[in-house]
């Protein structure tokens, strides 16, 4: 199985979480005299299942992830440099958004506010990191297609 494959089986398996733990709130407490939709004991085992399967082809990711090699860095580099650089584009955008947003001033007396960064050229670094971002997240997308995933041993 391809590394990709095993990720959509991951995302596959945290919806189902997500879906089971709904059904298990909607028959944990019920109308005195009501009999529940479900059994509630099977959902926790099928949610226990799933768990356990979850565990297991994250595992299986993550090894594969720490031994499987692109441009000769490990994948887990490289998704760590992607998840760093979303951070900071996120936190970038956000100054992005204070420094440059402007201010209404109805009188001379009203405070006046000026800018201490370089609106322009923190666009410019922002542009250049998403070009990165991008570049990395391709490259990490390519692997994840001709890398297989580890061996359950």
């Amino acid at each position: 199985m391809k590394l990709a494959e095993a990720l959509c089986i991951r995302a596959d398996l945290q919806k189902r979480s997500l879906q089971l733990e709904e059904r298990i709130k909607s028959v944990a407490k019920i109308q005195e005299g009501d009999e529940p939709d479900e059994v509630p004991e099977d959902l926790f085992a099928e949610l226990h299942s799933t768990m356990v399967q979850l565990q297991d082809i994250v595992f299986r990711i993550n090894a594969t992830n720490m031994r499987a090699l692109c441009d000769g860095i490990p994948i887990t580099q490289m998704i760590a440099r992607k998840d760093a650089l979303s951070w900071e584009i996120n936190i970038l955008r956000n100054v992005l958004k204070v420094a440059s947003s402007r201010e209404s001033r109805y009188s001379r007396n009203e405070i006046k506010y000026v800018k201490t960064v370089d609106v322009l050229e923190l666009r410019k670094k922002v542009d250049r990191m998403s070009a990165e971002l991008r570049k990395l997240d391709l490259k990490i997308q390519e692997s994840n297609w001709t890398v297989e995933l580890e061996s359950e041993d």
